[in-house]
């Protein structure tokens, strides 16, 4: 029999032991869905600290489980903080899916498969009407908005979720552990609904290093910007970064600027117009706000609206690119509050009419929604805005928007300060669609 004083050391050492016992490095995690632009597509992407296999088994629901296998490569990410800490960041992508058919799948190797998820092949026909749930500026601390939207998405009221900048607070703390645990967090949301991002302020640090090693965007860009077409909207995903981190290279700006210029004129083809003729297009820092912040979107002079005099060469803004090129709608975030405006360009409004201000609207329609929930709080706006600015609020919450069809958009936000009171909703009506409109 074991002495009373011998058991209680050992019970003292427990603690000693368990935290002694290393982790599973081989375990897969922070999986995500993304979707690469092709029809009968879907990327999954995780994460483990060993390297491994990258095998996605998966299958049909109600159909034979994991009777497909499909492989991919791990890339090693070495984060640049001072322990540089390693992981291999899997990549899969799968092909052949059967339009709007519902999968069950896992990912991982022999030593170690994530948990049994599920997701739903994007309908590739331009008559889909896709329903979206879209914010930025959500992170570890305080993210508000994560249980409603976790709900939803269990609820399956998305096909996919735009993210538009500023992830954790921030990707690259505490040696990169902020990311993973952001990355653990948007697992419930992003293992069954396309995640599709774009870059915010909070990304900068190393070159924006845990963005682009993290997330799986289309193109060869490195997720910085992409573009992709769903239902009858054709839809834009750029880095308003460019304007403000020039250390990283001036030619980024004018490569992502000769980049959008080709994509639009692509988008614009009347064949391409025809039949996908919603232009939509996300990114984080806003052209307009009415905060009361000083951020760049608060002056006259927007570097993202105006571009930047300041640089050899001069650095074009993008408002008289999209509006050229009749972009119907304008996402952004960065500004920690919500904000709706009336059809605006040049800093002038140009309603459809008083009475229908968004039915067939002569500019560009701004929404913007950063408000899910951050450590840095909601914003505060200015008491006098200008006339473009519509609807505002400082609730925490996010925006929906479905794609109806060719001609009506609808979008609304929830509040999550409200208990998901729906606080504002809009139809964007357009008969024609194009610069000419």
């Amino acid at each position: 029999m074991v002495p009373v004083h011998a058991a209680c050391a050992l019970l003292s050492l427990a603690p000693l032991l368990v935290l002694g016992v290393p982790p599973i490095w081989t375990q897969p995690e922070q999986v995500h869905l993304s979707y690469t632009g092709v029809p009968g597509s879907m990327v999954v992407t995780w994460t483990t600290f060993n390297k491994t296999e990258s095998k996605v088994e998966y299958g049909l629901l109600g159909g034979r489980l994991f009777e497909m296998t499909t492989r991919g490569n791990a890339t090693l990410f070495v984060d640049s903080g001072e322990e540089k800490r390693k992981m291999y960041i899997h990549r899969v992508t799968l092909i052949e899916l059967k339009p709007a058919a519902a999968y069950v799948y896992h990912c991982g190797s022999d030593v170690g498969w994530s948990d049994v998820f599920s997701f739903i092949a994007l309908n590739d026909s331009t008559s889909f009407n896709p329903r979206f749930a879209l914010y930025g500026d959500l992170g570890n601390e305080n993210p508000q908005s994560l249980a409603r939207l976790q709900k939803d998405t269990q609820l399956g009221m998305y096909d996919v979720i735009l993210h538009i900048g500023d992830f954790a607070y921030d990707m690259h703390e505490d040696n990169a552990r902020i990311g993973d645990e952001f990355m653990r967090q948007i697992q419930s949301i992003a293992a069954y609904v396309p995640y599709m991002t774009c870059p915010g302020n909070h990304e900068a640090t190393y070159n924006f290093s845990n963005y682009r090693n993290r997330f799986s965007m289309p193109g060869q860009t490195e997720s910085l910007w992409y573009s992709w077409n769903l239902g009858s909207a054709h839809i834009i995903s750029l880095s308003t970064e460019v304007y403000f981190y020039l250390d990283y290279g001036l030619e980024l700006l004018f490569k992502q600027y000769e980049w959008l210029k080709k994509d639009l004129e692509e988008a614009n083809k009347p064949e391409n117009r025809a039949v996908r003729p919603w232009i939509i297009t996300m990114g984080h820092r806003p052209m307009y706000c009415s905060d009361d912040d000083q951020d760049d979107c608060t002056g006259f002079d927007s570097y993202v609206r105006r571009g930047r005099n300041d640089t050899k060469p001069p650095a074009p803004g993008l408002e008289d690119l999209f509006y050229s090129y009749g972009v119907d709608l304008e996402l952004w975030a960065h500004e920690h509050t919500y904000e709706r405006l009336w059809p605006v360009y040049g800093d002038k409004v140009y309603n459809g009419s008083k009475e229908q201000p968004y039915v067939n609207p002569r500019a560009p329609v701004h929404i913007i929604t950063g408000s899910a929930g951050c450590r840095e709080r909601t914003d505060r706006f200015n008491p006098n805005p200008k006339e473009w600015s519509a609807f505002r609020s400082t609730d925490y919450g996010y925006t929906r928007m479905q794609v109806v069809n060719t001609t009506h958009v609808y979008l609304e936000q929830v509040s999550d300060d409200q208990y998901g009171k729906v606080i504002d909703s809009i139809w964007v009506v357009k008969e024609k669609h194009g610069f000419s409109a």
